[in-house]
């Protein structure tokens, strides 16, 4: 068994129930990878091409829910992953796989709060972007300042705000394919004729795999169920409800609102300047579109934002209950809050929202580029580590009938995970736009386990030294 070194100081609550950890993993994964950059996909990949992206997408989060769910259930440790991979691939991969995960949320905290400063500024325009930026830092630092369960109630009316608009948008978009709502251009029903109008992949095949990582960007999030099993109450029941619905929810959300746009707006004007949803609402002629739909992309970047901040902090509480950084940052508050955790983390994103405002971006793009990646990554240390660890558990003469969960198909599931992740990362070779990323995330990690490896030398030095002076005394 793990070692939570869990005492009464550093201690998590246990109180997340089942529709909270369902909604906190809809939370890290609705937001602007669907409202806004899935018009970039649709762009690129052309409207098959985007959809067979995404389905292709869905099936690897699901192979990765699958892996993590053995481990979650077995061992249902806030940190989740991170510890999983220090126990059985390595502490330096443990060590990496956590500052990864938590780069990737706290740099994203600033492009949020950025988000939503500028979309209450087209409501509000004698009041900066900064000013609202700083006021919902406020907002969610003290939703996640307050306890757990209040951030786990806030987190599930902000979700399920997005599910209802997203199942409305579906069925009225699904209205208009048919002819029943009219569109704006279209003498009869318009039904699938854009999906195919300049044939199956107007910009080639290779296009579908060119906008994977992008893709599979868009689906992260779905992972915090791991992050939060370490603060749900009956994890056993919980987590393997969630893991099994997590395939289905991608297909509902994603692939049906995505099939909806590209069968009612033409693919060539799908792009990131304004979301495709304002769009295809607009050409029905939906009163108040924009409002509408800013109301809600508001609703899913802050929704985002606070599962990032939730995730980014047990990360760092995680890293130092496993004695990896300074203890300080695992104690908590009477309500269960690892507040040093909480305020480093939110400092990061403050950072990032100080250099994505300033003339000089240099520094926050080359943040985002690492983060770009590091999900992926951290998917690929879930499979091996879900590898690693069934091989353990039998070799240490245990019965895999006594797994609450099982990862299906052993050793295939892990390993087809960990190839199609491997490769979504190659394929930003071939990408220019993305390419960058590479250049940064290589060393970001080659930091990482020389950082963590020489800590480790001097200490074990400083140990060494410490003894042969008891000895000569």
């Amino acid at each position: 068994m793990l070692d939570t070194n869990n005492t009464k100081e550093n201690s998590l609550h246990r109180s997340m129930k089942s529709r909270h950890l369902f909604m906190i993993s809809l939370g890290g994964v609705i937001g602007t990878g669907l409202f806004l950059s899935s018009g970039y996909t649709i762009n690129q990949a052309g409207p098959i091409g985007t959809i067979l992206a995404y389905l292709l997408g869905s099936v690897i989060v699901y192979l990765v829910m699958l892996c993590l769910g053995e481990l979650t259930v077995k061992m249902p440790v806030t940190g989740s992953f991170h510890t999983y991979a220090t126990k059985f691939i390595g502490p330096g991969t443990g060590f990496t796989m956590a500052w990864l995960y938590w780069l990737t949320w706290t740099v994203a905290l600033g492009s949020e709060f950025t988000a939503a400063g500028l979309i209450m500024e087209s409501w509000f325009p004698s009041i900066s972007v900064s000013i609202w930026s700083a006021f919902f830092i406020i907002l969610l630092f003290a939703i996640n300042a307050f306890s757990v369960r209040f951030f786990a109630e806030t987190e599930f009316w902000f979700s399920s705000i997005k599910v209802i608009a997203i199942i409305l948008f579906i069925l009225i978009g699904g209205l208009a394919i048919f002819g029943i709502i009219p569109m704006e251009g279209y003498n009869e029903a318009p039904l699938f004729s854009n999906l195919v109008h300049d044939g199956l992949f107007p910009n080639g095949f290779s296009a579908v795999f060119l906008t994977m990582l992008a893709v599979n960007f868009a689906f992260s999030g779905t992972e915090l169920i791991g992050v939060a099993s370490g603060e749900t109450a009956d994890p056993e029941k919980v987590i393997p409800k969630t893991i099994h619905t997590t395939l289905i929810r991608l297909i509902i959300f994603f692939i049906g609102s995505i099939t909806v746009i590209s069968a009612l707006i033409p693919w060539k004007e799908a792009g990131v300047d304004q979301s495709p949803f304002v769009l295809v609402l607009n050409s029905m002629g939906v009163p108040y579109a924009g409002t509408i739909m800013n109301f809600v992309v508001l609703t899913a970047i802050l929704s985002c934002a606070n599962s990032g901040l939730y995730a980014a902090t047990r990360m760092l509480w995680s890293l130092s209950n496993e004695k990896m950084i300074s203890k300080s940052f695992s104690k908590v508050t009477k309500k269960g809050v690892p507040m040093n955790a909480l305020f480093l983390t939110m400092l990061g994103g403050i950072l990032s929202l100080i250099s994505s405002i300033m003339p000089a971006q240099t520094v926050y793009i080359v943040l985002v580029s690492i983060s770009g990646l590091a999900v992926v990554i951290v998917w690929m240390g879930i499979a091996a580590s879900q590898f690693m660890f069934r091989r353990s558990y039998i070799k240490e003469g245990n019965d895999i009938k006594d797994l609450k969960f099982k990862t299906p198909f052993y050793p295939v599931v892990p390993i087809v995970t960990f190839i199609l992740c491997f490769l979504s990362c190659v394929m930003v070779v071939f990408d220019p736009s993305q390419r960058v990323a590479l250049f940064y995330t290589i060393p970001f990690v080659a930091f990482c386990y020389i950082f963590y490896y020489a800590r480790k030398s001097m200490r074990k030095n400083k140990s060494l030294r410490k003894q042969g002076e008891v000895t000569e005394s």
